[in-house]
């Protein structure tokens, strides 16, 4: 049996985001994240509600602060007392694992998408996408982008601005673009 675009999209090979399971989603997030970015602070049951329904899984505790962007919602798992500042962006069409305690400055993007390199492969219109976890305890400073297939290890900081496009280990702080280790944690 042929895998549906939406497994070959889970599985890391390429697919059509243009598929009709696939849009449909798409646009029950679309919806589902014009509800929630029109919610004030006086609403965080709301806001909640609206998370329960479009994320994969949240934690007992979730502040995000509106507007939220992402493409499909259901692949994203976020553990308990994750905090996102104004303007986060995850690109999720592929597994999104984000650990405890995590805090995610202003306008941090999370792109688990990219395209192929090869030109005629791209103008086939098929793309492709890699997971990203991120561990517990972890703080990603403002502007930072994790590029797809990044794991980022528990107790690490990522500075403000960094362009994560490989893995972090656990217990460092890692800034800079390309992102790298400068220091170790004792």
């Amino acid at each position: 049996m042929e895998k549906t675009e939406k497994q070959k999209m889970l599985a890391g090979e390429l697919y059509l985001s243009s598929d009709p399971e696939l849009a449909a989603e798409s646009k029950r997030a679309s919806r589902l994240l014009r509800m929630y970015n029109s919610t004030t602070e006086e609403q965080p049951e709301q806001r909640r509600q609206i998370l329960q329904e479009l994320f994969a899984q949240i934690g007992e505790t979730i502040f995000i602060v509106p507007p939220l962007h992402c493409d499909y919602g259901s692949n994203i798992y976020a553990g308990n007392n994750l905090y996102m500042n104004y303007g986060c962006v995850i690109l999720d069409c592929n597994q999104v694992e984000i650990g405890e305690n995590v805090l995610f400055a202003p306008y941090v993007q999370i792109y688990t998408a990219y395209h192929p390199t090869d030109p005629e492969i791209r103008l086939s219109g098929k793309e492709l996408a890699a997971p990203i976890k991120i561990g517990n305890n972890v703080w990603i400073g403002g502007n930072a982008i994790i590029c797809p297939g990044v794991t980022i290890g528990d107790n690490t900081t990522i500075g403000a601005g960094s362009v994560v496009v490989q893995d972090i280990p656990a217990n460092v702080v890692a800034v800079g673009n390309p992102c790298r280790v400068i220091r170790y944690l004792s």
